[in-house]
């Protein structure tokens, strides 16, 4: 494959979505040109604001699931950022083939375009329900077996076996990355957006699904997207796998207690028991982030710290109502 250099055109999928969106930007200043894809079905264009140089990406809207729309933004490429999933972990509950869609089969695609082009490396965005229901914490990478809980869990870990074979069968270098819960501006789904549109809706109780007591480590989007550098950067192997997490965890409980403080202090908590938030949950995570940390990453916040920002960002996004509920 010709080697095209890491200042070479970029892709990125899924680029118009909360964590894309802040890669996006990031890779303006490293790159001269960034084409993004991203079918807008959750991602939006105003996420992709010109980067503090000025310079702008190139949007091609389109669908992952069909090649032939967007082959030619994958012409002498030489990194593709794999962001594009369903983000939803839930909704496969209700659509079986969704993950399998949306996940496995597009990441096939993509790993095609980028074989067919002569794309030298591939970055991945899996996640760290791969692990399943953990027994050893934090949980390192070589960790197994690896036993999803969720269809989505087994997707993402589908999509690790394909990226691993196209490396090895076709000499791509592929960078696969475990994100714990990653959390930050532009974010549309998770345990934030859902506490803010359940208190929208009734600002007297705020529903938080299981006991509360599910304990999990959350990333601010910027730090992910660092770590993601530093180990592309640094990184030689033909297959690299790390996690990226934080040190720490804060509980469903106490997200949900800052959620209500933002709001005025005045929704009562109400649980729906169990230990588990919906079918597929994994309760407790925590991921050992020592290998990423050995090449010079570490998170600026911690989990409560990237929290406390994530509320202010939802809070900043809906003014000038949330300005009535905020206390000081």
């Amino acid at each position: 494959m010709p080697d095209r250099g890491a200042e070479g055109p970029v892709v990125v999928t899924g680029g118009a979505g909360a964590i894309g969106s802040v890669l996006v930007r990031s890779l303006l200043d490293r790159s001269n040109e960034v084409r993004v894809i991203d079918n807008l079905s959750s991602g939006r264009r105003e996420h992709l604001a010109p980067s503090r140089s000025g310079k702008s990406s190139v949007l091609t809207v389109a669908d992952l699931k069909d090649p032939s729309t967007y082959q030619e933004q994958f012409r002498g490429a030489s990194t593709v950022w794999h962001l594009a999933t369903n983000p939803d972990i839930r909704r496969g509950l209700s659509d079986s083939r969704l993950d399998l869609d949306e996940g496995t089969v597009v990441t096939y695609h993509v790993l095609e375009a980028a074989r067919r082009h002569d794309v030298s490396r591939v970055v991945f965005s899996s996640s760290s329900v791969v692990y399943g229901l953990a027994s050893l914490f934090p949980t390192p990478e070589e960790y197994g077996p690896l036993e999803p809980q969720s269809l989505y869990g087994a997707a993402k870990l589908a999509a690790e076996g394909l990226l691993s074979a196209y490396a090895y069968s076709y000499g791509l270098t592929v960078y696969i990355f475990r994100f714990a819960n990653i959390i930050g501006p532009n974010m549309t789904h998770g345990i934030l957006p859902d506490f803010f549109e359940k208190l929208r809706r009734d600002p007297t109780r705020l529903e938080v699904l299981g006991d509360g007591q599910q304990r999990k480590s959350y990333l601010r989007t910027e730090d992910c997207v660092d770590g993601m550098f530093c180990a592309t950067d640094r990184a030689r192997d033909r297959v690299n796998i790390y996690n990226l997490g934080n040190v720490d965890q804060i509980s469903a409980r106490e997200i949900a207690e800052k959620v209500v403080a933002a709001f005025g202090g005045r929704a009562r908590l109400e649980f729906t028991g169990g230990e588990r938030g919906w079918v597929g949950d994994v309760p407790l995570q925590l991921l050992s982030i020592r290998k990423v940390q050995a090449l010079g990453w570490n998170p600026r916040w911690t989990s409560a710290q990237a929290v406390d920002r994530s509320i202010q960002d939802l809070l900043d996004a809906r003014r000038p109502e949330s300005s009535t509920h905020r206390s000081d």
